[in-house]
């Protein structure tokens, strides 16, 4: 009797053990998949870093001219998107066409009137999503476009703080991670469950932890 009760209780220890494995694997492997996707993405800022410098030291009288003389968002838009596209070697044929739903860190969607919407976006030869939007004001200590990149293209998640991060373009060609300049309490707020995720871009690059 007492050898029969041990091989119950050993078959249901066995069974518990391989139960907790399986919940453990799906959880394992997507922090794996977000941990490289946020590594995707420091490599990329760092790429971008140098592009936009290059930008800077070739820009002539003419470029410069050619924005303050645009009246209109659109117009600045597609100046800063000329300029850029030979850089990243991407042309209107790469624009996409097909159906791209993002979202935030918090699971809503990001809706055409949103700040951090993109209406025309690019895919270039590494597979990367490409933004670009114009958000120019008169202060001139805020960027004077928006650039988001997805790091896996099409393929899921789709979502700010995950697979999609961002940079601040300044009217002296500097670039910043969008989130730079908060405090770090509201960093680790919104780069949450509960949060957008857009400051995750800054976050991340600082050393901050990713939730899994």
């Amino acid at each position: 009797m007492k050898k029969r009760f041990w091989r119950i209780e050993y078959s249901l220890t066995i069974i518990v053990i391989f139960a907790t494995a399986l919940m453990l694997v799906p959880t394992q492997f997507i922090a794996s998949k977000e941990a490289s996707l946020i590594t995707k993405w420091n490599d990329t800022y760092h790429k971008i870093e140098y592009v936009f410098n290059a930008m800077a030291a070739q820009a002539d009288a003419e470029i410069i001219k050619s924005f303050k003389r645009a009246k209109t968002n659109e117009a600045r838009e597609n100046l800063m998107k000329n300029l850029v596209k030979p850089y990243l070697r991407i042309t209107e044929d790469d624009t996409v066409t097909k159906k791209y739903t993002p979202h935030y860190m918090k699971g809503t969607k990001v809706l055409p009137n949103d700040p951090y919407y993109f209406e025309k976006l690019y895919l270039s030869k590494n597979g990367k999503l490409m933004g670009i939007k114009d958000i120019k004001d008169d202060d001139i200590f805020h960027p004077a476009f928006i650039m988001m990149f997805d790091m896996n293209g099409l393929k899921g998640p789709n979502t700010w703080g995950k697979d999609i991060f961002g940079i601040n373009i300044f009217n002296d060609g500097k670039i910043t991670p969008i989130g730079a300049g908060w405090d770090i309490e509201e960093l680790k707020q919104d780069c949450s469950a509960s949060g957008t995720g857009v400051s995750c871009s800054y976050y991340y690059r600082i050393g901050g932890d990713f939730n899994e």
